[in-house]
């Protein structure tokens, strides 16, 4: 049907009929990609998470209002530069400790809003949290963005990881919400990450009398299925 993908909104060309659309994903994008495909004489179908379009309005909200945002979660995430392009230049993003410590040195700003990626780690945004309120002597706003779904996703993680020998983890393996599944069921027990039911190991798992599955926030029920069916057999 005439669909390509463009990592990025520079690489679109320009459009010689206005009917033609841009999908934006479920991660979103900056403010400055709107303005971007419009002039490229496009329609865009904006299919961005409300979860994600509601910290697109937080941030806006709070910069109105003085405030400097801290945005925890990996920078190189398309969600968290989507997020980012929406704070003005008046953002930090906070994907580990060190940077707690190196912007604590330089921020200018009396008030400050802490969110999250929606994926993000629960365990891992409360521990910064502590260090941000700990080290940073300003006024602090903590916004817990994170989803959810996510949320309850790596608590039944957690506590099925501990009731079985063997966990499998299904998902795209460059899922951020999907490894940190894995993460979590690694530390716990036997834990491996795959994709589809043919990277399953069958006489390895037979020797595992409760196994555990979970799966990442878009893996298909038909990938889930398969795998279910699978193990099935070898009992």
């Amino acid at each position: 049907m005439g669909l390509f993908v463009v990592e990025n909104v520079d690489l679109l060309p320009k459009s010689e009929n206005k009917n033609n659309k841009v999908i934006i994903r479920a991660h979103g994008v900056g403010k400055d990609v709107y303005k971007k495909i419009e002039e490229l004489n496009y329609q865009y179908v904006d299919l961005t998470c409300p979860n994600v379009l509601n910290i697109h309005k937080i941030v806006q909200n709070y910069i109105k209002n003085g405030y400097y945002i801290f945005l925890v979660g990996q920078k190189n995430h398309p969600e968290v530069l989507g997020t980012y392009g929406w704070c003005e230049g008046k953002c930090t993003i906070i994907e580990k400790e060190d940077d707690i410590g190196e912007v604590s040195k330089n921020i200018q700003a009396d008030k400050i809003l802490v969110v999250a990626q929606t994926t993000f780690s629960l365990e891992k945004f409360n521990k910064f949290v502590d260090i941000i309120k700990d080290k940073i002597n300003k006024e602090i706003e903590i916004k817990n963005t994170i989803c959810n779904a996510t949320k309850l996703r790596q608590e039944e993680t957690e506590n099925f990881s501990k009731e079985v020998e063997k966990m499998i983890i299904i998902g795209g393996k460059n899922s951020s919400n999907t490894k940190k599944l894995y993460d979590i069921a690694s530390k716990i027990t036997s834990t491996v990450l795959i994709e589809t039911v043919a990277e399953i190991d069958l006489e390895e798992f037979k020797k595992y009398k409760k196994i555990g599955i979970m799966a990442g926030a878009s893996t298909p029920q038909e990938s889930i299925d398969e795998c279910v069916a699978a193990l099935k057999m070898l009992s």
